[in-house]
């Protein structure tokens, strides 16, 4: 059996502490994890770079975005250029359908966050193209406080024909698996599989929160934003912290 984290913001997000090349390098030292998704708020730049360094790092990533629905944020995977935002779910559904991505709906029902309702998913999950593309709910988020709209996204999931998954959020190192999906195989075609086949088990593995959260977090977007970043320059040394690229 694989282990997957699909949901993981970098530098590009706004609100993204960690580069690319220090999240491959946490992945591999610090994780279970077979496959990650980097996913950046309605960007793409930094799951493309992760993709192509991957390979040095013995770890398989899924280019994805996490993107701002007029109805609240999805989760694009296997995607390789940006997705629009704004249109209706079904639209950028049906949009990610056509780039030969899959869609996954992220942290439905939680408060504080843009995200899907249930009506909103169950509706598009209606038609039947959009049900092909709309293949998973993030029933577990392991970034959120309130643990409330998991136990909701649980039970939502269970309801409907998807696949039940776990993800991080994570938008600082530490907390990167601490949500966790289980599948049959170990690469990103195997997980592909389990998830069109609705066949994935959701692990979570710790909950955030906000005294482990924010400290770490605010410390190194304070530094971001002087351009100071947590970076690895090669698989085989040490993470460094200064001044480098977001993209790196």
């Amino acid at each position: 059996m694989g282990f997957a984290d699909l949901h993981i913001h970098s530098t590009l997000s706004w609100d993204g502490t960690a580069t690319i090349s220090a999240i491959l390098k946490y992945v591999v030292e610090k994780t279970d994890l077979n496959v990650i998704a980097i996913t950046d708020h309605d960007e793409i730049i930094g799951a493309l770079r992760a993709e192509q360094i991957a390979h040095h790092y013995g770890i398989e990533v899924i280019p994805g975005s996490e993107v701002s629905t007029a109805e609240g944020h999805l989760l694009a995977l296997f995607i390789r250029e940006k997705i629009p935002m704004g249109m209706s779910l079904v639209d950028t559904v049906r949009y990610v359908g056509k780039l030969g991505g899959l869609c996954i709906a992220a942290h439905p029902m939680a408060a504080g966050s843009p995200s899907l309702s249930a009506d909103a998913i169950r509706n598009a999950l209606r038609y039947p193209d959009v049900a092909q593309v709309l293949v998973g709910i993030e029933s577990i988020n392991g970034g959120l406080f309130h643990q409330g709209s998991n136990f909701l996204a649980t039970a939502l999931a269970m309801s409907l024909p998807v696949a039940s998954v776990a993800n991080s959020d994570s938008h600082i190192l530490q907390t990167i698996g601490f949500g966790k999906t289980e599948f049959e195989g170990k690469t990103v075609l195997d997980l592909r599989r389990a998830l069109e086949a609705h066949q994935t088990r959701p692990i979570c593995i710790r909950h955030a929160t906000p005294w482990l959260v924010i400290p770490s977090w605010l410390e190194f977007f304070v530094l971001k934003k002087f351009g100071w970043v947590r970076w690895n320059p090669h698989p085989l040394q040490p993470m460094r912290l200064g001044r480098a690229k977001l993209v790196i």
